[in-house]
């Protein structure tokens, strides 16, 4: 099947119909054209469209392959995610596992609840943050280790517990009939290890499978793959190994790098012409990735010219890169006609995107935050600044309602409700009478509390009368600081470790915010402080045109594309995170993460860094990424602007 559209190595992975097949599909090199093209071709070729599977890893990558396949072909081809097909072999083949068809797929919520009847129920485990255990059965569903199995005796103490309470949890969805989302991987795999006569008869019903984005496939995905395929041996699968990100959901990079090992005699058929980006661009990419030991080789070239050298500029603060980014933004948007939502700024954590925000704001450039939530709507600063309303103002009964459970203290909407009841009716602030409540002032309208609840509001109220003596004394980051620490709000944090570090950095942010706006404002106020993040997040009139600049974290940018594109924050412990620092594979992570972002860029490039950022609570002097050093000095040109100061 030939077609002009493809290239000689598109035309190639096309034409290879039997057999293990990798194709190493560079960033926009046209992969997804060469899946859709190749199914085509398989059709033409006599094969049944019921004999071909594909498979991907999301709904909507599923849908566009299929709609693009039945625009070429009038036919109708199982394309779904790796998910999609356990529940469809589960829905045919459970009950050779002992489980009815009709069973259910339980929730977030559902599960999250199940984990906490578990604990409830098992002696010392009552006190375990039911989320670690959640990502703990997770991590064993996805390893493929049983319930009953994964118990060892050079466990520690609270290991042991998790393990019981896995099996706990287990026996319970047995009994509810009941699955999570890890057992529909986990449990066809079980039902393909078992039961040799169901495993037949999924081998011979597809004859052919291919699988988009290999790179990212974990353990339980790879051994569904190899059980469906061992009979004919025609699989293809598509990716790269230099795009390979998501290490910390558990995929394997191993599982492409060995692809050739795992199945032999495979061909392998690299695309690198890339369709999208000029050739400076690429060029850097390549010199970037190739400092990785854990690849395959390849190199990306473009015939659509070198285009303009990749800017790098180096600010002494966030505050100046910020406004650097935003300058460049209204200057090539007016001189290139860049539409804004042609336009994106990566960035490494989601705290960067704080100063950013602040800048559009006051140029009144509109931007969406893409998979994520807006700096100063997220959950850990709308809490904080609910502590420093009601410091300011004691009637703020929705600022009251959002924090006197923070952390925890036993006193339900009803209570807070009977509280504002009774202060209306002592004719005095809901704080105001929460005060009197706890101490020794008489009341006429008197809310009987139990010893533990009065306790707890005491607590609460102590904390809030101490950050009113702060804020009439300290200055407005002191008391952000103290608001953070009296109420304990890191330890509440360290319940959902799974986010706890990131959102602990916005927070880290936001004290910057608050020496930022102090050392600028005139007449410095937490009223006034309170008053310009208010406006800030109503967000009214920039939010509403469709026009919007991108921000995001270079993860949420994976298989886009951008006419302009911003890499801020490139300095070490920043990208590449402090976390790879003693690990030579988390290094070599977070530069595909960085050779991902660097790829996204169609024609223009600008790479930031800052000599001082306010990191995690206090104001570091930063040293620049080491994969600045690792672009090639001719493919950059330097900026230095000496107005960027702060």
């Amino acid at each position: 099947m030939t077609q002009h559209s493809l290239n000689a190595h598109q035309q190639d992975a096309v034409d290879t119909i039997h057999g293990p097949l990798l194709v190493l599909a560079g960033a926009g090199s046209g992969k997804t054209r060469v899946v859709t093209y190749r199914i085509a071709n398989l059709l033409s070729h006599g094969v049944d469209p019921y004999d071909i599977l594909g498979l991907t890893f999301t709904n909507k990558a599923a849908g566009e392959m299929k709609e693009r396949v039945y625009s070429l072909t009038n036919a109708q081809v199982l394309i779904c995610t790796f998910h999609s097909l356990g529940a469809r072999i589960l829905r045919e083949s459970i009950t050779h596992l002992n489980y009815s068809k009709n069973f259910t797929i339980y929730d977030d919520q559902d599960i999250l609840k199940l984990v906490k009847i578990c604990l409830e129920e098992i002696q010392d485990a009552s006190k375990i943050d039911p989320k670690i255990v959640l990502n703990y059965i997770s991590s064993c569903k996805n390893a493929l280790r049983d319930a009953d199995s994964d118990s060892s005796k050079n466990a520690h103490d609270s290991e042991l517990i998790l393990q019981t309470v896995y099996a706990r949890y287990q026996a319970k969805l047995r009994e509810s009939n009941a699955l999570d989302f890890d057992d529909l991987l986990y449990l066809p795999i079980r039902l393909f290890r078992e039961h040799a006569n169901v495993l037949e008869y999924y081998q011979k019903r597809w004859s052919f499978l291919l699988i988009d984005e290999y790179q990212d496939t974990n353990a339980a995905q790879y051994a569904l793959i190899k059980y469906l395929i061992a009979k004919h041996n025609n699989l293809c699968v598509v990716g790269d190994p230099d795009q390979s990100i998501y290490s910390w959901r558990g995929a394997n990079v191993g599982n492409i790098l060995g692809f050739e090992r795992d199945f032999p005699g495979a061909k392998v058929i690299r695309l690198e012409q890339n369709y999208r980006s000029r050739s400076t661009i690429l060029e850097a990419a390549n010199a970037l990735i190739s400092h990785n030991s854990e690849r395959l080789e390849k190199s990306l070239w473009s015939d659509l010219g070198p285009g303009e050298k990749i800017k790098c500029f180096t600010a002494d603060t966030e505050r100046g890169e910020a406004e650097f980014v935003t300058d460049k933004i209204l200057e090539y948007h007016k001189k290139y006609h860049i539409p804004l939502k042609q336009i994106a700024v990566f960035y490494r954590t989601n705290a960067q995107s704080r100063a950013l925000e602040d800048k559009f704001l006051l140029q009144s450039i509109p931007y969406v935050i893409v998979g994520g939530v807006s700096f100063y709507q997220r959950r850990e600063i709308k809490d904080i600044l609910a502590f420093l309303r009601i410091v300011l103002s004691g009637v703020d009964l929705i600022a009251f309602s959002r924090t006197i459970n923070i952390p925890k203290r036993g006193i339900g909407e009803t209570t807070v409700e009977k509280l504002r009841h009774f202060a209306s009716l002592e004719n005095c602030s809901l704080i105001e009478y929460c005060y009197k409540l706890t101490g020794d002032t008489p009341l006429q309208h008197g809310l009987k509390l139990n010893a533990k609840q009065k306790q707890a509001l005491k607590s609460y109220i102590d904390i809030i009368y101490h950050l009113r003596e702060i804020n009439q004394s300290g200055s407005l980051q002191e008391l952000i600081k103290a608001a953070i620490i009296q109420t304990g709000y890191f330890t509440y944090l360290d319940g959902e470790p799974e986010t706890a570090e990131e959102r602990k950095e916005n927070l880290n942010a936001l004290v910057a915010k608050a020496a930022e706006w102090e050392s600028a404002a005139d007449a410095p106020t937490l009223e006034g402080f309170l008053e310009e993040l208010s406006l800030k997040s109503t967000l009214d009139e920039t939010m509403n045109s469709n026009d919007r600049v991108n921000l995001m974290t270079i993860h949420n940018g994976k298989g886009l594309e951008f006419t302009l594109v911003f890499l801020v924050g490139m300095e070490e412990d920043l990208f590449p995170h402090a976390n790879a620092r003693e690990d030579e594979r988390a290094i070599e992570e977070e530069r595909r993460l960085c050779y991902v972002g660097i790829t996204r860029a169609k024609e223009y490039l600008f790479i930031c860094d800052v000599r001082q950022r306010f990191l995690w609570g206090t104001t570091r002097a930063q040293r620049p990424s080491r994969f600045l050093k690792e672009i090639p000095h001719q493919s950059v040109e330097k900026i230095r602007l000496s107005y960027y100061r702060y």
